[in-house]
């Protein structure tokens, strides 16, 4: 099926229909407008503009420094060259934590921005309670359990989550809580296999999985990871499908010899006045400066 044949908008119902038809869901982050651009001439469902760009874009050592101001910006960006796919926009650390009015106010800023939904982590019932008031209000949400970067201090760093039965079953419990509560899909992050499929298996929302095996609804990975950009740190979840990095060297190097050599700019790559104007320059020039 060509791109140009597919559904000029995506959104919660496609997800929804996907499951149903036991048809895989394809997310991947980005950041701007080009990547955007790209993974949506390249066919996948969604763009998540998500707060990792705090990591990979800004260079923080976590996600928990992004502001809502990050994300709006980085909103639009995405929303600019995404013109087929859904965009689902991160909800940044402490922007739905305070109370249910201040997060809903946040939510509308990112869709203002573009965004098509919001993504929050966990499921207390504070969180319950500000899904179920931003669905009410027309902004549709996308759950996240698991592992949820926005509480690593707590988590204690980066750490497989559900590996107990009984974590299991609270996970489970937690994310049909967030099914009840009116979120359209869940991501589950860096949870076992089995715990992933018992939980796809009792929604009848979809799950997007990252680091969560191959048995949820649909699959989320960072751009930068499988561009082979990032390279600090590579989750072992994480497949590159390019060498970015080493592309991007190679042609700083090369731009960095041509310059200092002499060879860029050649012939090719300048302007020059015409005939006439130059000789009017030279004519200028010696008339004012003295000058041959």
């Amino acid at each position: 099926m060509s791109v140009e044949s597919k559904p000029k908008n995506v959104t919660a119902s496609t997800f929804l229909k996907k499951k149903q038809n036991n048809e895989k869901i394809t997310m991947l982050t980005a950041y701007d407008c080009s990547t955007a651009k790209y993974f949506d001439e390249a066919g996948v469902d969604s763009i998540l503009v998500g707060d990792s760009l705090g990591m990979v874009v800004l260079g923080y050592d976590s996600t928990q420094h992004v502001t809502m101001q990050d994300m709006q910006i980085f909103t639009a960006a995405v929303s600019r060259g995404a013109k087929r796919c859904m965009v689902v926009a991160d909800m940044p650390f402490m922007s739905y934590h305070a109370s249910i009015e201040e997060a809903v106010k946040n939510a509308g800023e990112l869709i203002r921005s573009g965004a098509f939904a919001v993504k929050l982590e966990g499921a207390t019932s504070h969180i319950l309670s500000v899904v179920k008031r931003c669905v009410e209000s027309g902004i549709p949400v996308v759950g996240h359990l698991g592992f949820t970067p926005q509480y690593l201090n707590v988590l204690g760093g980066y750490k497989v989550q559900g590996k107990t039965a009984e974590n299991t079953k609270f996970i489970l419990n937690q994310a049909l809580e967030l099914q009840k509560a009116g979120a359209f899909a869940v991501v589950l992050e860096m949870v076992p296999e089995e715990c992933a499929k018992l939980i796809t298996e009792k929604l009848y929302i979809p799950t997007i999985g990252i680091g969560a095996g191959r048995y949820t609804d649909g699959q989320v990975l960072v751009a930068d990871d499988i561009l082979g950009k990032y390279s600090e740190f590579k989750p072992k979840f994480a497949r590159r499908y390019a060498d970015l990095k080493s592309e991007i060297l190679s042609a700083g190097e090369k731009y960095v010899s041509d310059v200092t050599t002499g060879v860029f700019p050649n012939e090719n790559e300048v302007f020059h006045l015409s005939e006439e104007e130059n000789k009017a320059l030279e004519e200028m020039i010696k008339n004012e400066f003295g000058c041959n």
